[in-house]
């Protein structure tokens, strides 16, 4: 199966900025947890973006795998980088964080990676 990785990620974040529109609160109260969550601090955003791609992998959420890979791109992770975070992910969650890392990752790093170049 081809995903439209770019596609995917335009959808996920149109849909949030949708969804603000008729329910500001609850998008607000999340982006500010997000904002918090991923705020650099003893850790840096490069190394929380790896980690939520681990964990989005072993969660098998399509897109949270593909938001992180170019958030992950976006703080100056490698392709390296992104694949052995994504191989954490497959050491706790066997052959799902492995489908996932083998095809839905990897047309993501394909995608975006040429973006941050």
């Amino acid at each position: 199966m081809k995903y439209n990785v770019r596609e995917m990620l335009n959808s996920f974040v149109g849909g949030l900025e949708g969804l603000s529109a008729t329910n500001p609160e609850q998008v607000g109260a999340f982006m500010g947890l997000l904002g918090a969550a991923y705020e650099p601090k003893a850790v840096d955003l490069k190394t929380k973006e790896l980690i939520s791609i681990g964990i989005a992998c072993y969660n098998r959420c399509e897109y949270c795998i593909v938001y992180h890979s170019y958030k992950a791109f976006e703080a100056g992770a490698t392709k390296e980088e992104i694949l052995e975070a994504a191989m954490i992910s497959v050491a706790f969650g066997g052959g799902p964080a492995m489908a996932y890392s083998v095809t839905l990752l990897k047309e993501c790093i394909e995608e975006f990676e040429g973006d941050f170049k």
